[in-house]
């Protein structure tokens, strides 16, 4: 059976940072400078992101202790949904895929993320059930070439047999390179083209 994984940000939902850093400002009454520079800019949510904190306490109590916060997993969680926007026609392709074969997420976020994930996108978890691929849990980022080959370990799945869609052409290639059929969703005047997508999805599907 065909393999369909997606990345969840930017790609099944918008992520906006400019949305997301201002409202960690005020719950959490640490500048937006602090946040950026401390965590972010310093690389501690890329090394989070690749399981170098790969519990939710973890990361939670490193991020406090770099910028000075008192972040709860609820304030996290909170934060995020608010800069994330369900796009309707990736779910939508996503469900399609789901008639096709088997569908994940495989996206690059911390340990909080993949505790959230069922509340923060409800939809998508109907879809996927367990089939969450998270970059903390795995140990390692995309566009690395063993966090693919984990996730067709995952589900016993082969590179020609294995659909994949990112909105970084990086990432794109990263699973190009180890065999999959890799798939860059467009964003044209920052609106995502998944009329594309979900013709992609279909062709694969109907590949000779």
């Amino acid at each position: 059976m065909d393999l369909y994984l997606f990345d969840f940000d930017e790609t099944l939902y918008d992520y906006d940072f400019r949305i997301r850093l201002p409202s960690l400002s005020v719950l959490t009454g640490v500048s937006q400078y602090r946040l950026a520079k401390d965590w972010w800019a310093a690389g501690f949510e890329k090394r989070a992101e690749a399981g170098e904190w790969s519990t939710s306490e973890e990361y939670l109590a490193e991020f406090n202790r770099q910028t000075g916060a008192r972040l709860t997993l609820e304030g996290w969680r909170e934060t995020r949904m608010l800069a994330s926007t369900r796009i309707p026609g990736s779910v939508d392709a996503l469900r399609t895929a789901a008639t096709l074969g088997t569908v994940g997420v495989l996206t690059n976020n911390p340990a909080p993320f993949a505790e959230s994930f069922a509340i923060m996108a409800p939809d998508v978890a109907e879809l996927v059930g367990e089939n969450v691929l998270v970059s903390s849990g795995l140990g390692v980022r995309k566009p690395d070439a063993e966090i693919y080959r984990l996730a067709m370990d995952r589900f016993g799945a082969s590179p020609e047999n294995t659909f994949f869609t990112d909105d970084s052409a990086s990432n794109v290639a990263g699973a190009d390179a180890v065999g999959i059929h890799g798939y860059q969703i467009e964003w044209v005047k920052n609106e995502p083209v998944t009329d594309s997508l979900l013709a992609a999805v279909r062709a694969f599907a109907e590949r000779a």
